[in-house]
């Protein structure tokens, strides 16, 4: 076998890069809500990752989303697509698959079935919801790793604080161990939660203030600061930050480290693959 000769890179591009709200908020006039209404840097539409190429085969077709929020229509208009292959969901909240069901209408009316992973109990608590869903959209559950060309995925249950539980994915190619992980709605990992995070190029995780002013057991997501400690521990590559609310100014310089950067709409990186 030519493994070494298949591997594949995987490009990756931030649809959003929004928190369950989005920005601007509708009710709040704040510097950072005012410049995105007036369409600068900080409007931001729910987190959506687009990947392209994670089967390796070259197909104008091999596009993958991780979540479909409900800003999904506007975002694949955005992004020039008219189908989606499959998707892969995090959790079961609304700012994460409130767009099923307009991907599940569009499935209907060009009669290509999506298919749709997500951990077990996620995909009962959607089908929960939306019964009918699965008349249009096939759910495959990814409790066990899957494989898309070189690439391994993989997904573990991660704590999301007062909102309950989320799961993050990790993807890998096995023949070299490169490795990049998407980890959108967490915090206060635990050691067990933080291992599949280690040895790897790139973390996508979610910050959504600078410094979250609410106390430790309301909350649901890291902040920036926290997540530059996470970082110490586990030093990937490069960090990219994501879940934005409207507490984080895309204007304003954090003075962030080396390779830590704030994620926006349309930002796009190429992982993996043979790199000579």
């Amino acid at each position: 076998m030519n493994d070494q000769q298949n591997l594949s890179p995987v490009n990756i591009q931030f649809l959003g890069t929004g928190d369950s709200m989005g920005v601007p908020r509708v009710y709040c006039n704040c510097a950072v809500c005012e410049e995105a209404r007036s369409g600068g840097v900080n409007r931001r539409l729910r987190s959506m990752l687009l990947l392209k190429g994670l089967d390796g085969d070259n197909r104008a077709d091999d596009v993958t989303l991780i979540d479909c929020g409900p800003d999904w229509g506007r975002q694949m208009e955005a992004a020039g697509l008219r189908r989606i292959r499959r998707i892969l969901i995090t959790h079961a909240h609304f700012d994460h698959i409130g767009g099923l069901i307009e991907w599940a209408d569009a499935c209907r009316w060009t009669k290509e079935k999506g298919i749709a992973y997500a951990p077990q109990e996620v995909i009962d608590e959607i089908k929960g919801r939306f019964p009918w869903l699965d008349r249009w959209i096939e759910f495959r559950a990814a409790d066990e790793p899957l494989q898309f060309g070189s690439w391994t995925v993989s997904c573990w249950r991660v704590y999301h604080g007062h909102n309950g539980y989320a799961y993050a994915y990790r993807f890998e190619q096995k023949s070299t161990g490169y490795a990049w992980v998407y980890c959108s709605d967490s915090i206060g990992l635990d050691e067990s939660q933080k291992r599949p995070m280690m040895n790897c190029e790139l973390i996508v995780l979610g910050t959504s203030f600078y410094k979250e002013p609410y106390p430790f057991h309301t909350r649901s997501v890291y902040d920036v600061k926290e997540a530059l400690e996470l970082l110490l521990e586990l030093q990937p590559a490069e960090m990219l930050l994501t879940h934005l609310s409207h507490d984080i100014d895309s204007t304003r310089n954090y003075e962030l480290p080396a390779g830590v950067h704030f994620a926006s709409s349309g930002l796009e990186r190429s992982l993996g693959g043979n790199r000579a």
